[in-house]
C-alpha cells in the first residue's frame, strides 16, 4: 500500500497535537495538588487528555491511508516539538547534545522516510 500525503500529514499534526498535551500535562502537574478535588478541579489535565484523545482518533485514521512503518516513526518528531515548545513556554535551556539528539531524531525520520519510498516493489524480498 502507498502512504497517502494526507495521512502523512495527519500524522505530523498529530505529533503537534500529542505534544501540546504534554505541554498541558506539565502545566497541570505543576498545579496538581494529589487529592479527588486537586485533580477533579485541574484544568490543564483534562485538556491534555482531551487533546490526547483528538490525537489519537486523527492517528488512527492516518494508519487508514498509508503503512505503518512509514507513518508511525512520525511520532518520533514530538520529542522535536516538546524540546522546541519547553524552551518558549517553560523557559527551559537545551544543551548542545540535546540539540543533537534532537537533529538525530530528525535524520531519522526523513531516512525512514526516504527508505520507505525506495522499498517499493521489494515486499517479501530479504534484506
Amino acid at each position: 500500500m502507498k502512504t497517502k500525503n494526507w495521512a502523512i500529514a495527519l500524522m505530523v499534526m498529530t505529533t503537534i497535537f500529542t505534544s501540546t498535551a504534554q505541554i498541558f500535562y506539565k502545566l497541570g502537574a505543576q498545579k496538581l495538588e494529589f487529592n479527588i478535588i486537586g485533580i477533579l478541579t485541574n484544568y490543564h489535565l483534562f485538556i491534555g487528555l482531551a487533546i490526547y484523545a483528538t490525537a489519537s482518533v486523527m492517528m488512527i485514521t492516518a494508519f487508514k491511508g498509508g503503512e505503518l512503518s512509514a507513518l508511525y516513526p512520525i511520532i518520533a518528531t514530538s520529542y522535536i516539538w516538546v524540546g522546541v515548545l519547553s524552551i518558549f513556554i517553560f523557559q527551559e535551556a537545551l544543551s548542545i547534545l540535546r540539540w543533537l539528539g534532537i537533529l538525530t531524531i530528525f535524520l531519522g525520520v526523513i531516512f525512514v522516510g526516504i527508505g520507505s519510498k525506495h522499498t517499493k516493489g521489494l515486499e517479501g524480498t530479504a534484506l
